[in-house]
């Protein structure tokens, strides 16, 4: 028994060890092929990513020469954004917490969410990685990014994907799950006569561009659908951009006499004793102004009745051309016009300069990403000329008028709305004649610069200045919140020509249309309203007769307060992908991506629903019409750069240690907000 047992013993302590031994030998299998998967995601990581990792001081220590390096805080500052935070989810995180909370109904709702029977009962098929060629107009739309809440160009297009059969109903409810990437974002109520999208889609139909196009409006068509690589992007693959702007050629017609900026730049080429040289410069259009006072403007004042025709006048043009073509009205006759003291002028002056103080930074720099031309006309407003109200009845009150002065020579109305609750019978009568006076008035200015006609001259002398931006510069004065010294205030621009042929929109005869002028700007990329400040810089050197040298002063250290034009004429003409068509697309078999396949219906698209609608918003608000009278009659120096005198006029004029000072300031205080 003895004996026995001690057999069983041994015999149970040989299993034991073995248990053991197989346990460890697994264990060790399993540290082993961990660490070789580690050795293979490190040696990943490395080939994946240039630089030292390894440096455990990476990730701490200050902002600048983080991880040792003299560059490192830059070289790889936005590749590392969200990196190393665990609490970070990854894409497919991302992507499935929006899916459940879109199932739960907290999410937003992008597309279109069919039942779980529609689905199923879907016949599947294949989806492959497209470019879509659109081209659209912004009117009326938020934009072109896809909104749960607003109605943009990328939420009517998905729909009309899923309706066309392009987008199946499983992936119908979600623009993600169908990989939609924009080539560029344009915003409200901007156009484009050639943008892109890529995404996935089901294009095994030959007539899809058809059907696509069949469920949208007229403002948004789709050019064509382009097979591309797997992984293409169009956001990515985009080389440069061409963007056109329209404006109207009367926007190059100099300041009228009467305005404030008309009589500085008199003034100030007499002190420089540079007049012969400005009025070389204003040689072709010197006469304009003169022929219409003569012609239209004379004969209707003549016509008016001699009580009102100094309101009339100062109402348009100011008091100073009021007394010299109108006459001192008399200290007691009877006006409907407020009288107010010594005290309330000077309160109103104070009131004025404050106002244009806020005016001149509506202009100049727009802070909103999505600015448009609904700033412009803000600002506008309060210098618009306007004329006395007309009442519908004795003792009613009148209404306000929207229309703007033709010349915009005077901010200030001569007419205030009398605060008395009744009018009588002879103030009535004399509102009303004040009003039709005064618009038979702008309707004769408004006529004249439909019907003018730009010469060569002033078209090359254009064309002169848009040449100057061309080549790598650095743009710090066409957007906001950069100084020179940043780095991403430097762009190239490849080309930016006026087109010789202007272009005549409106009804009726051609002398009753308007003529405008494309400008067609080719760049790598481009900043916030840089290309309207652009624009507002050309005209206004050359409606001012300026010399063109103060364009190129301008991509200097030195400050200059740009006006950027109405948005109202501004959109994208098409992106270009020359880097993807000459490497990528014959590598793997695909076509090129080329708008310019579809020229012609690019130009009727353009025509019929681009040119006409903005024909018809400076029509009925005059957009230009009001950014030139404020620019004109802005009783400030920030634009008397464009005089003879120079940047010297502005009296900004700061000494480059002092403007070094300020700019290094202000970036370290923005250093010290993004360490925050």
């Amino acid at each position: 028994m003895d004996h026995s047992a001690a057999i069983m013993e041994d015999a149970g302590k040989r299993v034991d060890d073995a248990a053991t031994d197989a346990v460890q030998e697994r264990s060790s299998t399993s540290r082993s092929t961990t660490s070789a998967r580690d050795g293979r995601s490190n040696n990943f990581n490395q080939r994946k990513r240039k630089g030292d990792f390894q440096n455990a001081g990476r990730n701490q220590g200050s902002r600048k020469g983080r991880g040792g390096g003299a560059h490192d805080d830059t070289r790889h500052k936005r590749g590392d954004m969200g990196r190393g935070d665990a609490s970070n989810p990854d894409k497919r995180q991302r992507t499935d917490a929006s899916r459940v909370k879109r199932e739960e109904g907290d999410g937003p709702k992008y597309g279109t969410a069919f039942s779980k029977e529609e689905i199923d009962a879907e016949e599947r098929r294949p989806k492959r990685k497209v470019a879509v060629l659109i081209g659209y107009s912004g009117t009326g739309y938020k934009g072109m990014q896809i909104s749960a809440q607003e109605k943009t160009i990328e939420g009517d297009l998905f729909k009309a994907f899923i309706e066309a059969g392009a987008i199946s109903k499983a992936n119908a409810d979600d623009p993600k799950k169908a990989s939609l990437v924009r080539c560029a974002r344009t915003d409200k109520n901007v156009h484009a006569a050639g943008n892109m999208i890529s995404l996935k889609l089901i294009v095994e139909d030959d007539d899809i561009v058809e059907k696509i196009n069949a469920a949208l409006s007229p403002q948004i068509r789709v050019w064509g659908i382009e097979r591309t690589i797997g992984s293409f992007s169009c956001y990515q693959a985009c080389d440069s951009r061409w963007y056109e702007y329209l404006i109207p050629s009367y926007a190059f017609l100099p300041p009228h006499p009467s305005s404030w900026l008309a009589k500085k730049l008199e003034e100030l080429a007499d002190e420089a004793g540079d007049r012969e040289g400005y009025d070389t410069r204003q040689e072709e259009v010197r006469a304009f102004w003169a022929t219409v006072e003569e012609a239209a403007i004379k004969p209707i004042l003549d016509s008016i009745d001699d009580d009102i025709r100094y309101d009339v006048i100062k109402a348009l043009q100011g008091k100073d051309e009021a007394l010299s073509k109108g006459g001192k009205v008399d200290a007691d006759m009877d006006q409907t016009v407020k009288v107010g003291t010594a005290a309330d002028a000077d309160a109103g002056a104070m009131e004025v300069k404050e106002e244009k103080t806020e005016e001149a930074a509506v202009i100049i720099n727009d802070p909103a990403a999505n600015a448009d031309s609904k700033a412009t006309e803000e600002a506008g407003k309060s210098l618009e000329a306007a004329a006395p109200p007309t009442t519908a009845e004795p003792g009613a009150v009148p209404p306000s008028t929207d229309e703007a002065a033709p010349t915009g020579t005077d901010s200030t109305p001569a007419i205030t709305t009398s605060t008395k609750p009744q009018l009588t019978p002879e103030e009535y009568d004399r509102q009303t004649r004040l009003r039709a006076a005064t618009k038979r008035l702008r309707a004769a200015y408004n006529t004249a610069k439909r019907q003018y006609r730009i010469p060569a001259q002033r078209i090359n002398r254009i064309q002169d200045a848009l040449t100057r931006f061309v080549g790598t510069s650095n743009f710090h004065n066409y957007t906001i919140q950069k100084t020179f010294r940043d780095p991403s205030a430097k762009r190239h621009i490849k080309s930016f020509v006026i087109n010789p042929q202007p272009i005549l929109i409106g009804d009726g005869p051609d002398e009753d249309k308007t003529e405008w002028l494309s400008l067609k700007v080719h760049g790598q990329s481009f900043m916030m309203h840089q290309i309207r400040k652009m624009v507002g810089m050309v005209t206004l050197l050359v409606r001012s007769g300026a010399d063109l040298a103060t364009l190129s002063k301008s991509m200097t250290e030195a400050r200059y307060s740009i006006p950027k034009v109405p948005g109202l004429g501004l959109l994208l003409e098409r992106p270009v992908f020359d880097s993807y068509n000459n490497i990528q697309a014959p590598k793997h078999g695909r076509d090129k991506l080329d708008f310019g396949k579809f020229d012609k219906e690019l130009e009727a698209f353009k025509q019929r629903e681009i040119y006409q609608r903005i024909f018809r918003e400076e029509e009925e608000k005059n957009e230009f019409v009001k950014f030139f009278n404020h620019v004109d009659n802005f009783k400030e120096p920030f634009f008397l750069y464009v005089s003879s005198m120079g940047h010297a006029a502005t009296g900004v004029v700061k000494d480059e240690a002092e403007l070094v000072k300020s700019e290094s300031e202000s970036e370290d205080e923005r250093a010290g907000v993004e360490d925050n």
